[in-house]
Formats: C-alpha cells, structure tokens, sequence
C-alpha cells in the first residue's frame, strides 16, 4: 500500500501509510470547501503548525475522540493540555526532530505569526519535514520525505530544507497572508522537491487562486512535478 496525501481543503491535509494516519491543521467544521466532518477522521496523529483558528479549529475534538496525540510547538501543545483536556501532546521547538511510530517529524521555521483564538501567545509558526516509514522496516533505510512548508513567506533557508532531500513539498499559494503563486516558484525552486501540490488557497475569495496556471509556471521555470487536487483529493506516492 501507497502512502497517500489527501487535500481536505484549505490547509488540511490528511497523510496516510500502510499502518498509521496523520492529520495537518484540521479545520474543517467552518471551512466551506471541506468534503468531510471531524467525526469521519480517526488519525493516530495530529500535526498543528500554528495557533490560527483556520488551523485549530477541529484539533481538540478529534484529538479527543481518538486519542490522537497532537504534536505543535510547545506552547500550542500545553494551551490544548490545559485548556481542551487534550490527553496525549507533544511539545517540540523549531529544529528538533522526534521519531514516531508512522516516522520522523522535523519542525522547520515558517515566516508568519501565531496566535491562539482565545489571544494566547502561540509560540514560532512551524512547518513539518515528515520522513515516512518506519526506519526498521524501511528498504536500506530510505524514507519518503514531505515537507508541508504551512502558512509561510518565501524564505532563502527553503534551501537548506531542501538538501536533506525533499520527494513531495506542499506549499502555500493564496498570497495575501501567504506566499503567492510567484513566490512559491522560487521556493520550489530552493527546495528542489521532484512534486509538488499547492495549498492554503481557493477558501474564500481574498486567497482565490488559479491552480492551472500556478502548475503551468512550475513546470516551465523549475525541476518539480506539479499535482494539483480538488478538496476531496488523494495523491499516491
């Protein structure tokens, strides 16, 4: 079995291996392009990049009905301990690296803010480096590697995340509280991943993007693969 990435809209995204199920920055019960209900998901895992409510808004209720750990800067991770009962948390800062039972998640700097939606201070914006597979059982060691770079700027360090190898990055590509499609070429670019999807675009008129014409610009000025999905969508890799 293929992992798959499935886009639930906006900036939510749904990773799934052969044995475990991850969940990106659910937000899904307000989020008018959404093609499920946080009761349909039972991840094992939730990743929250920052303290936006279009990024927590469902976090505490699925945490809850799975027992899914939630994974988020530290300060993220403790306001969901406290504050939504939470059970299962863990705090990280930008540059660690933990391994899991699904892989290894890397927390990579994000250029944005982060606030709670109740004004707690929500720590560093994060982006995710996921390499997937468990390191045993891997085939000599080799993992697909995802970076989800969340809600950020263009940022020349992108190279950097880069040169560990990058096979699949999602970016953002809305503009206005995000990089924009032309940005994100030049991200791709330092980032060199072989595919590419966009993200964080099309919720709401301010962030509507042209999907077709940003994947028409990736293949004529950088080396990646571009996929575009629907809300609803799987890729396989």
């Amino acid at each position: 079995m293929a992992t798959k990435l499935t886009w639930l809209g906006h900036a939510s995204w749904l990773i799934e291996t052969p044995e475990h199920t991850v969940l990106l920055d659910p937000f899904l019960t307000d989020n008018p392009k959404a093609t499920v209900k946080p009761a349909d998901l039972k991840p094992d895992v939730i990743l929250v990049s920052h303290g936006h409510f279009d990024h927590v808004a469902d976090v505490a209720e699925i945490a809850n009905a799975n027992d899914a750990t939630v994974v988020a800067i530290y300060e993220i991770a403790t306001w969901f301990s406290e504050k939504h009962s939470v059970k299962n948390t863990l705090g990280m800062n930008i540059g660690g690296r933990v391994e899991m039972d699904f892989g290894a998640v890397k927390m990579t700097n994000a250029i944005h803010s982060s606030q709670l939606p109740d004004g707690s201070y929500g720590g560093n914006p994060a982006g995710f480096v996921l390499s997937l597979g468990n390191k045993e059982k891997s085939n000599g060691g080799q993992r697909t590697t995802v970076y989800f770079a969340c809600d950020t700027a263009l940022f020349s360090d992108m190279k950097l995340i880069g040169n560990s190898g990058i096979d699949v990055a999602v970016v953002p590509i809305g503009d206005l509280f995000t990089m924009g499609p032309e940005d994100s070429v030049e991200a791709i670019k330092l980032i060199g991943p072989r595919q590419v999807l966009p993200s964080h675009y099309d919720t709401w008129p301010p962030i509507e993007q042209n999907a077709t014409d940003w994947a028409d610009m990736v293949k004529s000025k950088t080396g990646a693969h571009p996929i575009v999905l629907e809300p609803g969508g799987t890729h396989e890799i």
